[in-house]
């Protein structure tokens, strides 16, 4: 059976440890991408989940990678091969799922971009571990357990890593990184709809650097 390569692990390891927090970005105007994602960077983070959850996904992970070469530039919400293969072609640096499949999972294992599968339950977990996946998303966090369920994962699992996203707030994500098996927090708070609507750049460089701040 094929396993996950070094390269592949190496790839979402240096991810994953490149920020503590990770924002799940919705872009809903061309024009929000970079300016949003250099507020980010300016804040401190250094990793960055553009979602395919609109039309201007695919774009804004090309227009970043582009404005900001020295971020991870990854895409999120991807759900199908043909979107996996859409994200490579626009430059993605890794790709996150909410779930798993058994193609995906496949795919990945000779992807230029490597995955960052969602898992909510301990039997998804064991079909990405199989094949030698180590690093997972989980989703729905706090639905799905938040940290209680993420610390009875542990004792089965205790050499997997998870970046734990949905429902994470900025008050509890020091919560979820005093686990031992958490690595990275993904949330949305990062980029509030209401700020982003008015452009409001400084506030989400202050939110970025004041999150960071929160955990350190």
């Amino acid at each position: 059976m094929t396993q996950l390569s070094g390269f592949h692990r190496d790839r979402i390891r240096s991810v994953l440890s490149a920020s503590l927090l990770m924002p799940v970005i919705t872009i809903k105007h061309a024009d929000d991408a970079v300016p949003l994602c250099q507020a980010l960077f300016d804040g401190g983070i250094r990793v960055m989940e553009i979602t395919l959850r609109t039309e201007h996904g695919l774009k804004a992970i090309k227009s970043v990678r582009e404005a900001l070469p020295e971020a991870w530039v990854g895409a999120g919400t991807v759900t199908s091969l043909a979107q996996y293969r859409q994200a490579e072609a626009a430059g993605a640096q890794f790709i996150v799922t909410p779930g798993l499949t058994e193609a995906l999972l496949e795919f990945s294992l000779t992807s230029e971009a490597p995955l960052l599968p969602g898992v909510s339950t301990a039997s998804e977990l064991l079909l990405g571990y199989g094949l030698g996946y180590r690093e997972f998303k989980f989703f729905p966090a706090e639905v799905a357990g938040g940290t209680r369920a993420l610390k009875a994962l542990n004792g089965p699992f205790p050499d997997v890593t998870f970046c734990p996203t949905g429902g994470i707030r900025r008050e509890t994500a020091r919560d979820y990184l005093a686990l031992s098996n958490v690595q990275t927090v993904g949330g949305s708070w990062l980029t509030p709809d209401e700020v982003v609507a008015t452009k409001d750049w400084a506030r989400i460089t202050e939110i970025a650097a004041g999150s960071l701040s929160d955990i350190s």
